[in-house]
């Protein structure tokens, strides 16, 4: 009976063990007890803007360009590839997010990870119905000098200076009005002038 009772605790110990250093390996995952009411609650906003490196990727033409292009603007770098059902999932509600926004404050950068790049996603997209929706690429996964890219969908969000603000690591439903007023109190926060 001791014996059970030994493994038993054992056991409850290693699990224990686990979830609290898995709590602490991936930041934004301390978010208490509260219960997440909207997948917009599971982004993490980072406390002070965090410098990142240009990480090279190509537009839609195939030419390489980085996030210092995008400076003045609070961009959206949205990682998916073609393989992961929920990074699909989120594709239309984040081209319906883009439109809520004046180009000049916001670019969204939906870019896919996938090996064979434009020429693998582009049929993709054709097969369902976004022939029209502009994707990235980085076939090489240069992104992932800066970003963390074991888990997708993942999404990074940048301040006008280019530097990171808020991230989350998870399917989003970009549909939620609380996304709008995350973004554009980020908007904002860039036009504010100091003091």
């Amino acid at each position: 009976m001791k014996h059970k009772l030994a493994i038993a605790f054992m056991l409850s110990s290693i699990l224990l063990g686990f979830t609290v250093g898995v709590v602490h390996a991936y930041p934004g995952m301390q978010q208490g007890t509260n219960p997440v009411t909207s997948t917009i609650d599971l982004i993490s906003v980072l406390p002070k803007a965090f410098p990142i490196e240009p990480a090279p990727f190509n537009d839609v033409d195939g030419k390489s360009i980085d996030f210092s292009q995008y400076k003045g603007k609070v961009v959206m770098v949205n990682v998916w590839a073609t393989w992961c059902p929920p990074c699909v999932r989120e594709l239309p509600a984040i081209e319906r997010l883009a439109t809520k926004f004046k180009a000049e404050d916001f670019a969204l950068l939906p870019i896919s990870i996938d090996a064979d790049g434009k020429q693998q996603v582009q049929p993709f997209l054709n097969t369902l119905g976004m022939a029209g929706f502009n994707s990235y690429y980085d076939p090489e996964q240069n992104l992932g000098q800066v970003f963390p890219l074991d888990t997708i969908p993942a999404t990074f969000i940048l301040d006008q200076n280019g530097q990171l603000i808020a991230f989350v690591r998870s399917f989003v439903d970009w549909d939620d009005a609380k996304a709008v007023t995350l973004i554009q109190g980020f908007i904002d926060k860039g036009h504010a002038k100091p003091d």
